[in-house]
């Protein structure tokens, strides 16, 4: 009998709270888990580091960056635009410029290998470059930046994505994530 009762208790408990607390992914965690990395659809830009397979063919499989002119220069492919693309974009005008030469049928693969850096300003006491991880968020690249300042403005922040010509500001209260190539930029607080 009491072997029943704490079934029934179990259930009950099941029952009142719709779920079980360690099968349930909470709203926060899958709104975060959706601005943590940046999206499938990644928009490559100068200073991303791509890894390229090419099967079959080690010498052109390897690690090549975007230059600032947004090319990539592979052996036996020369130059191929990236800047402004994903990465399904990049293997496809890849496989393009090596079919024009000596491979045959080339099967390409692109993904990230490094994303380019952010860069914070301001009132942080190490302004300057630093690498992209996902998961980073603003409060998180101040503190890679060595901290605020006495002078900061600890409730603001100024954000310019990468690609825009605005800045946005935005509240400390809550996570404010960071994508490659962001400027961030702390203010002065006005005693």
């Amino acid at each position: 009998m009491p072997r029943r009762y704490t079934i029934t208790l179990f259930c009950c408990v099941i029952a009142c709270t719709g779920t079980l607390a360690f099968n349930a992914p909470s709203a926060l965690s899958a709104e975060r888990a959706a601005h943590v990395s940046p999206s499938p659809t990644y928009i490559l830009g100068p200073n991303d580091r791509i890894r390229v397979k090419v099967y079959g063919e080690q010498d052109i499989t390897g690690e090549y960056e975007i230059d600032s002119a947004g090319s990539v220069s592979i052996p036996l492919a020369g130059h191929v635009k990236a800047a402004g693309l994903t990465t399904r974009q990049v293997e496809r005008a890849i496989a393009a410029a090596l079919s024009k030469g000596i491979v045959r049928d080339p099967r390409v693969n692109v993904e990230v290998a490094a994303y380019r850096p952010y860069y914070i300003l301001g009132e942080v006491k190490k302004s300057g470059e630093y690498p992209y991880r996902n998961g980073l968020t603003v409060l998180d690249a101040v503190a890679s930046a060595g901290g605020f300042t006495y002078r900061a403005n600890e409730g603001k922040v100024y954000l310019r994505r990468s690609g825009s010509t605005t800045e946005e500001a935005y509240p400390l209260t809550a996570p404010v994530f960071v994508y490659p190539g962001d400027n961030i930029r702390i203010p002065e607080r006005y005693f």
